[in-house]
């Protein structure tokens, strides 16, 4: 009876009410999870600002592991959503079993293999000498992590696409409330530093895919049993249909925060420091634009699988309204309070210098984000993996590439902090066209 309600609600209920039912548990889920990182930044930067920089470091890893998880579980819940929508039922069973145990055993090798090259890796991802030995103590436990972290995004996309953000919510809420709670325990009462912070994030991701998993018992969610999981060619060939562009767009940001590190470490620790606070704080904005999208997406994949196309097109036009006028807030009020957010995280004179003109940059071009962002996430929800691919790879990568490696050479520390704002504007002027030619395909 809840599989009929959630097709019911998906493909008849007024779009803005579905949206934003959908919506609400992933803001919340994206926003906290932004906050716990947000809050890792902010203990961690209690320390020293040599271990403000080694969370910068490991960010590229986190990205990696974030695209492994939503690739998985993007792909295997935009095929979920279209076969429920078309009323196949066992298809999308095997799916979500095929696309969780995928994703835990591809979480396992790059745990093995990153563990091994620890040290190169650290040098690789942009440490400077000064930053190496918390980078190396705080990305071991990242490393640790990746399998949970991998299996706990696939089932929570899994979930979304279902229908069911509720449940998706709960599970990653209750990794991040742990986390919050045990890093400054870890860090502070215990005496353990930056090593504190890295465990504290394994505990908290290790609890967040196991509560996952007892979440999908429960309110008609397709189940994960080993049973059903089957490696098949055509199952895999739909995973990397749908789930490519969230790895192409992962991927590319852990390059691209990469080559932002070593630029900026040529300016210092504190700039490193600087740009990662504003990764961070930036971030925890699109939380809240990304969960806005992801609320779209169930419909989106439901109604293109019913062959609804008119209610994807008025979905698309009522989350780019809605998201762009919250860049809007947004941009304003951090472009007036931008030295104080950075101070937040670090008081020193040298990262608060960089991060408010880096922070200033990044807030010009912002609201143009929601934009290249849903149309993204339309072209990979009806399955247009060649645009959806080509959109995701601009913002931190076709451009962001390019870019940082240009303007710092002739700008220098200026050319860093630009450089985001620049890639998000061209990246806005690809969207449009890949939006119109989106439409064309979604005539009734």
């Amino acid at each position: 009876m809840h599989k009929r309600d959630n097709f019911t609600f998906l493909t008849s209920a007024p779009v803005h009410h579905v949206i934003l039912t959908m919506a609400v548990p992933t803001i919340i889920s994206m926003l906290v999870t932004s906050v716990y990182n947000i809050v890792t930044t902010f203990y961690v930067g209690r320390i020293s600002t040599q271990a403000t920089a080694a969370v910068g470091i490991a960010f590229p890893v986190m990205s990696v592991i974030q695209a492994v998880g939503f690739t998985f579980g993007q792909g295997s819940g935009n095929y979920i959503a279209r076969e429920l929508g078309a009323r196949r039922h066992d298809n999308a069973m095997r799916m979500a079993s095929t696309g969780f145990f995928s994703a835990f055993a591809t979480g396992l090798v790059l745990c093995a293999a990153g563990l091994l090259l620890l040290e190169p890796l650290t040098l690789l991802l942009g440490s400077t000498p000064t930053v190496l030995p918390y980078a190396k103590r705080y990305l071991a436990f990242i490393l640790m992590a990746m399998p949970f972290m991998c299996g706990a995004l696939c089932l929570n996309n899994q979930m979304r696409f279902q229908g069911n953000a509720a449940y998706a919510m709960f599970g990653i809420l209750t990794g991040a409330v742990i986390n919050v709670i045990l890093s400054p325990v870890l860090i502070f009462v215990l005496g353990m530093g930056i090593t504190g912070a890295g465990l504290s994030t394994f505990v908290g991701e290790m609890c967040s895919m196991f509560v996952l998993m007892w979440m999908t018992h429960k309110g008609g969610t397709i189940r994960i049993h080993f049973r059903n999981f089957a490696p098949r060619a055509v199952l895999f060939r739909e995973i990397l249909a749908g789930g490519t562009p969230s790895f192409t767009r992962q991927g590319m940001a852990s390059i691209g925060v990469a080559l932002l590190n070593i630029a900026a470490g040529r300016f210092g620790d504190a700039a490193i420091a600087g740009m990662s606070i504003v990764g961070r704080v930036t971030f925890v904005v699109f939380a809240t634009v990304i969960g806005l999208g992801q609320g779209f997406q169930p419909l989106c994949g439901f109604c293109y699988g019913a062959r609804l196309y008119a209610r994807v097109r008025e979905g698309y036009w009522f989350i780019v309204k809605l998201g762009t006028a919250f860049l809007l807030v947004c941009a304003t009020l951090g472009f007036i309070f931008s030295a104080d957010i950075i101070a937040v995280f670090r008081h020193d004179p040298d990262v608060i210098a960089v991060g408010r003109v880096a922070l200033r940059w990044q807030l010009v071009t912002l609201p143009l984000g929601a934009v290249v962002m849903y149309t993204n996430m339309m072209m990979q929800t009806i399955r247009k993996p060649w645009q959806a691919n080509i959109l995701a790879a601009s913002r931190n990568g076709l451009f962001f590439i390019p870019l940082i490696i240009i303007l710092p050479h002739f700008l220098g520390l200026q050319g860093v902090e630009m450089c985001q704002a620049c890639s998000d504007f061209l990246s806005f002027l690809l969207a449009v066209p890949i939006a119109v030619s989106g439409f064309r395909m979604l005539r009734d």
